[in-house]
């Protein structure tokens, strides 16, 4: 852990310059309590780093909390083990390609599948409640559920330390969760601008604690972070029928484990003897024996552990490797030929639109779990062997 000032810490022993200033920066903000937390695989981000988990009092920044609201990770440990697999692994690539629309726009064709009906009704009743209509910030929402989206986005099958096989995957609130952010950013903007608050950057605007704009906010924020949990459990159920199908299985895969956690979102939480507002902007919650999941980036080893509990990092811990290059850098300095060799003995679909994703662009995720070491304790190393991602 390294104390850049009072009211920010780092444990990011990889950590730029630019990306020091934003958190910095960030800590300054008179509503930080007691101080901003850097997470092992901290990098650049839209107003608040990536990687950076914030406390405050009586107020939240709706850029810190992050445009994909409730992003996250899914792991399903099977009850199979490798050399039960067969060998050949694009079919079932391919099939799980076909069950889940993987990219930025995509739209789920099979709203009719029982789970995905009460899955959507289960939303409705909860915009109802909190008072909003998601299709007032994008229109097609419903169709969206039980889709990946593109970018760091992903679906694969790991193996563990002893050979079982997990299925896991990466996704959030899309479209619907996006807007919602969208919104509330401007809402907070426009009201500085109102009442002629100075920030140190416009997307560090915030919503106070007992208005009407911070009670929507809240509400919406907390449906979305809903929103892309059942995003994460519908195409889960898709992707262990497609291995199930694959393997050649009569019923169901049994579950013999599961984890969902966000990595991207707010809760109230008690903190050196407050209650506050911890926005976890790119971490996951990390307190005493919490179960929780770090995925390394493409071709590169993702890890399930849980939480020690730490009480400096506000009991939180990285949520993955954090990228070192910007998407356009990456395509500037990597070729295909790289990307081929990364993912030596993993099925993935060999393309140019995967370049921006090769591990390179990426911080050592080995290195990140050195500096997390005293965050989280690792549970299962994953390895992969089939990878799926959203062009």
């Amino acid at each position: 852990m390294d104390t850049i000032t009072p009211t920010l810490l780092s444990w990011a022993s990889i950590l730029e310059d630019s990306t020091r200033e934003q958190a910095r920066t960030t800590a300054t903000m008179p509503f930080v309590f007691p101080h901003v937390a850097l997470m092992p695989d901290a990098h650049l981000g839209l107003g608040a780093t990536v990687g950076s988990v914030i406390p405050t009092l009586g107020a939240i920044m709706p850029a810190a909390v992050g445009v994909d609201i409730g992003c996250g990770m899914i792991a399903v440990r099977t009850t199979y083990v490798r050399d039960e697999l067969p060998t050949d692994r694009r079919p079932l690539r391919e099939a799980i390609e076909r069950a889940v629309p993987l990219s930025a726009g995509a739209a789920n064709r099979s709203v009719e599948r029982e789970h995905t009906r009460a899955r959507l009704q289960e939303l409705t009743g909860l915009a109802e409640r909190a008072g909003f209509e998601p299709g007032d910030h994008a229109a097609r929402w419903e169709l969206q559920l039980g889709t990946l989206g593109s970018g760091n986005h992903f679906i694969e099958v790991t193996v563990d330390e002893e050979d079982r096989v997990w299925l896991f995957l990466h996704s959030g609130s899309r479209g619907v969760g996006n807007r919602i952010a969208q919104a509330h950013i401007k809402v907070a903007q426009q009201l500085a601008e109102q009442w002629w608050i100075p920030l140190p950057h416009k997307d560090l605007a915030y919503l106070v604690e007992g208005t009407d704009e911070f009670d929507a906010y809240v509400a919406q924020m907390r449906w979305a972070q809903h929103y892309a949990l059942l995003n994460r459990e519908e195409m889960m159920d898709r992707v262990a029928a497609e291995f199930a199908a694959w393997v050649g299985a009569t019923g169901d895969v049994e579950r013999a484990e599961e984890i969902n956690c966000h990595h991207n979102y707010t809760e109230q939480e008690r903190h050196f003897g407050r209650q506050v507002w911890l926005s976890r902007k790119g971490a996951i919650n990390a307190e005493a024996g919490r179960p929780g999941l770090i995925p390394g980036s493409m071709g590169t080893a993702s890890y399930v552990v849980t939480g020690r509990g730490n009480r400096l990092s506000l009991h939180s811990a990285p949520h993955g490797a954090g990228r070192e290059y910007s998407r356009s850098a990456a395509r500037r300095t990597f070729t295909r030929e790289q990307l081929r060799e990364a993912m030596a003995g993993i099925e993935y679909r060999d393309t140019d639109a995967f370049l921006d994703e090769i591990p390179a662009a990426y911080k050592p995720i080995d290195r990140v779990m050195e500096d997390a070491a005293d965050l989280v304790e690792v549970q299962h190393v994953l390895r992969q062997v089939v990878n799926v991602k959203g062009d």
